[in-house]
């Protein structure tokens, strides 16, 4: 089939075949073992491939903004993905948390605002739904804008049961830019967030 674009997509899921799964290891994650074959683009098959794949939940981020204050919402934790980093594996993000079971992406965004910055979200926009990383990982993050009021957030969060230690900070919008162009803002949804919120900010703005 062709999309609107004209970039030809011959292939669906049918065109893959799973020879194997093992199960590898299952704890916070799972990681499995799979061995597929699947249609070559020159035509017929493939011989059997050999993969890892990071089996997580579907994930929401969203990037608080208060358009009143010209003001992002950032919040910063140890990440056990970047121990080796450099210079700290203490990250500043965007809000975020996995989908559980019977939860809707609107319902997620919401509740981890909530509970990593104290926040309450006014309006939800819906940005992207993408793969951070579909060579390894089967996770699908949906990510949004929420308009909220900055006055009086701050401070420490989280849920103890998730040992979570969450500082939470606002900065303006230029600050958080300032971050991001100095590599600070490392992150996949970091990087989405800012780069949508500067192309529309001043729509968002101008709702007031």
């Amino acid at each position: 089939m062709t999309d609107s674009a004209g970039i030809d997509t011959p292939f669906t899921a049918d065109d893959v075949e799973v020879v194997a799964r093992e199960y590898l290891y299952e704890g916070f994650f799972r990681l499995d073992k799979v061995v597929m074959r699947h249609r070559r683009f020159a035509g017929g098959w493939s011989g059997e491939v050999v993969r890892e794949v990071h089996h997580r939940h579907d994930a929401v981020g969203v990037m608080l903004y208060d358009p009143e204050r010209d003001a992002v919402v950032l919040v910063e934790q140890i990440r056990a993905g970047a121990l080796e980093d450099p210079e700290t594996p203490w990250k500043l993000e965007c809000v975020a948390g996995l989908v559980e079971k019977d939860e809707s992406p609107e319902e997620v965004a919401r509740r981890e605002a909530l509970e990593e910055s104290g926040c309450e979200v006014n309006d939800l926009i819906f940005l992207h739904s993408y793969y951070p990383s579909p060579g390894a990982c089967d996770e699908r993050v949906t990510l949004f804008c929420g308009l909220i009021d900055s006055s009086g957030l701050g401070g420490l969060h989280g849920l103890d049961e998730e040992q979570e230690d969450i500082r939470v900070h606002v900065v303006s919008f230029q600050r958080a830019w300032e971050l991001l162009r100095e590599g600070r803002l490392d992150n996949a949804m970091c990087l989405i967030g800012f780069h949508w919120l500067a192309a529309e900010r001043a729509s968002l703005r101008a709702r007031r």
